[in-house]
């Protein structure tokens, strides 16, 4: 395993939990209560027609099981962390020098394309990448009107890495992050990974 790599994951995680609790509309720092499984709790809605900033159970469920088995093998372990306005789960390949990454973002009001474009703006990759030596947007892609792909390269300590981020809207509050950082050598297993996740749009080339 890459020293570099280690200290990335970890930096890589923490810009994005950042970016996350600061750009959703209406979060705000917290570590709210794990929703109880015998008692799950069901979106209240407010007189704009908005509803709470807190994960529910569902959150819960939708993002551990939203890779469903790809992540599974010996060599990945998995983490996950409730907080408002997002629930995020980590899966980390030491022996591979690589990491998976899934986000459920709560946006309480709703949400469209405007919003989505602002989410994923050059500003907050900035803020995600900052910590690297460089990082270079290669290409961005669609397929349809719900699920978008970035696709990067990003240096730090001498070592190359790819990355692909993927957006999907999943529903009319709830947009899906998947991210997954690879080596550069690792082009065989970065493009199974990528057909494995998202067949529709493994790649925008």
């Amino acid at each position: 395993m890459r020293g570099a790599m280690k200290i990335k994951i970890s930096i890589l995680l923490t810009a994005a939990i950042f970016l996350s609790s600061c750009e959703i509309p209406g979060a705000v720092l917290s570590t709210p209560i794990l929703p109880s499984a015998a008692a799950p709790q069901s979106p209240q809605v407010d007189a704009a027609g908005c509803i709470s900033v807190e994960p529910t159970q569902g959150d819960i469920e939708r993002s551990l099981a939203f890779t469903d088995e790809i992540f599974s093998g010996p060599e990945w372990t998995r983490s996950y962390t409730v907080e408002t306005g997002r629930v995020s789960v980590t899966y980390i390949g030491d022996s591979l020098s690589a990491l998976g990454f899934v986000e459920a973002l709560i946006f309480p009001c709703g949400y469209g394309e405007s919003d989505v474009d602002g989410f994923f703006s050059d500003e907050n990759w900035q803020i995600i990448f900052e910590n690297y030596e460089s990082y270079k947007a290669v290409s961005e892609c669609k397929s349809g009107d719900s699920l978008r792909l970035y696709e990067f390269n990003a240096v730090e300590e001498g070592y190359d890495y790819e990355i692909k981020y993927w957006a999907l809207n999943d529903t009319d509050t709830r947009v899906m992050e998947t991210m997954i950082v690879f080596p550069v050598e690792s082009k065989s297993l970065m493009a199974d990974y990528s057909s494995a996740l998202f067949p529709d749009l493994a790649s925008c080339k």
